[in-house]
């Protein structure tokens, strides 16, 4: 039987089947899993938000605008667009030389208002 003071553990080893059973059919397949976990890894990182949530503030941003308003280079803002396109997070459009970014869809806005709203609720 489990124990440790202070963590957060069964008291009786007991298993619940049905509450088992209903968890297990509410799990996606390996496959979304994996998606949804590499979309969660590439918003775990500070600069890849903040380039997030000024397209979302902006609509659209070329590497240049979003490299000064992130206060990093324009490469390095460059290898944060690779990691979130690579993610479906972000979506582009050439014009001549110059790519102009903007959030992929929907469903990154709504990620990004519940993940700040979260983020500042009072624990």
């Amino acid at each position: 039987m489990p124990s440790g003071a202070g963590r957060a553990v069964c008291g009786v080893y007991e298993i619940h089947p049905e509450r088992v059973e209903r968890a297990r059919a509410a799990l996606p397949e390996e496959g979304i899993l994996k998606k949804a976990a590499h979309l969660l890894k590439a918003l775990s990182d500070p600069t890849r938000i903040r380039l997030l949530l000024a397209l979302k503030g902006a609509g659209e941003l070329c590497v240049c605008d979003l490299a000064l308003l992130a206060g990093v280079s324009v490469s390095g803002v460059s290898h944060q667009l690779r990691l979130l396109r690579a993610a479906r997070l972000v979506a582009f459009r050439r014009e001549g030389k110059q790519a102009y970014y903007r959030i992929a869809d929907a469903h990154v806005e709504a990620l990004l208002e519940g993940v700040l709203a979260h983020a500042t609720e009072d624990v």
